[in-house]
């Protein structure tokens, strides 16, 4: 009687564990990223409470790329979740990598919002040059050819008549690297993008000629992409995801927790507070929608500006490469 008593219990046991589905494991979700503090990603959940769902639905590993080029390839090959990528990267992951399911699903960070950062591109101030026109055979520094902020400054000089290689010269140069570039007169006019513009010794011996935003308004920068199969299968997972990361974003970019973001900010990069506190997070850094969300509008004038100066050959529709449904429902959640 016990044997057929255990039998039974056994049985209802196994009935009842059949009839509850058991807890499903967090999503992992890795996400690339090339530059802080512009990216909020290396740091975005360091204050404690942003990320209400993290360890639940999803976990997350930021892993650091050097360029676009390079997260296109491990979105492609399943490497990567999220690759964060900018206008003059998402064509190309269409276009070359034939990633036909990739979708911008949030917004990181623009340059030339109105009232926000836009870059510079500096002289020196005893230069002889005091309009764009003046850059005709002069040498001018890029920190890659095709980039965001090459493709910008290459607008402003397309609208006055000059042409690379025909009216000037373009050479390439790391970030870091421009000031004493320009100070050894080896290049008539530098990139200055953060937190390099706002150095004091870039400010002493430069002057500002024109800004990204004269290219064609303000550009999308970098924005966050994933592929649509992927989102699809675990829809419910990247909406918590981008709920904390709207919330990071706000939390960010309040003024009252100005002094401890830039203290995030200096353990996370090892790097003296004087280099971020006067300008991270405020009007004099690059715009972040407060919900997440990239301009369409303003990003389909940057890539018809990519494919007039040559850098795509066809059309890109970048309406039908988004979806922003995502953090739109993550970000009405916070209301």
């Amino acid at each position: 009687m016990s044997r057929l008593y255990r039998a039974s219990a056994l049985a209802i046991v196994a009935l009842l564990i059949g009839l509850v589905p058991l807890r499903a494991e967090p999503l992992k979700i890795r996400i690339g990223w090339i530059g802080a503090p512009g990216q909020l990603v290396a740091f975005m959940f360091a204050k404690e409470g942003l990320a209400k769902h993290l360890g639940t639905s999803y976990t997350f590993e930021p892993l650091h790329f050097a360029a676009s080029p390079l997260q296109i390839s491990a979105l492609a090959t399943g490497d990567l979740e999220i690759a964060t990528l900018g206008f003059s990267s998402i064509a190309f992951a269409v276009q070359n990598a034939n990633i036909d399911d990739i979708r911008v699903i949030a917004d990181e960070i623009q340059d030339g919002a109105e009232g926000y950062f836009s870059t510079h591109y500096v002289v020196l101030k005893d230069s002889p040059i005091r309009k764009v026109e003046d850059l005709k055979g002069k040498i001018v520094a890029t920190n890659g050819v095709g980039s965001g902020v090459d493709i910008l400054m290459r607008g402003v000089m397309q609208k006055y008549g000059l042409a690379d290689r025909r009216d000037f010269t373009t050479i390439e140069v790391q970030f870091p690297n421009m000031r004493a570039v320009l100070s050894d007169r080896k290049a008539d006019l530098v990139t200055a993008t953060l937190p390099f513009a706002f150095d004091p010794e870039m400010e002493k011996i430069s002057r500002t000629l024109f800004y990204g935003r004269e290219a064609f308004g303000p550009a999308d920068l970098s924005f966050w992409t994933a592929r649509a199969g992927f989102i699809d299968k675990h829809r419910a997972a990247f909406v918590d995801l981008l709920e904390d990361y709207v919330r990071a974003i706000r939390w960010y970019m309040d003024p009252a927790n100005h002094d401890e973001a830039v203290t995030i900010i200096t353990k996370t990069m090892k790097l003296p507070p004087a280099i971020f506190a006067r300008w991270v997070f405020t009007r004099d850094d690059w715009y972040r929608n407060p919900d997440g969300l990239p301009d369409l509008q303003a990003l389909q004038k940057n890539v018809d500006a990519q494919k007039e100066l040559g850098f795509i050959k066809a059309d890109f529709d970048v309406k039908k490469s988004a979806d922003l449904s995502l953090v739109r429902e993550a970000a009405a959640r916070l209301k």
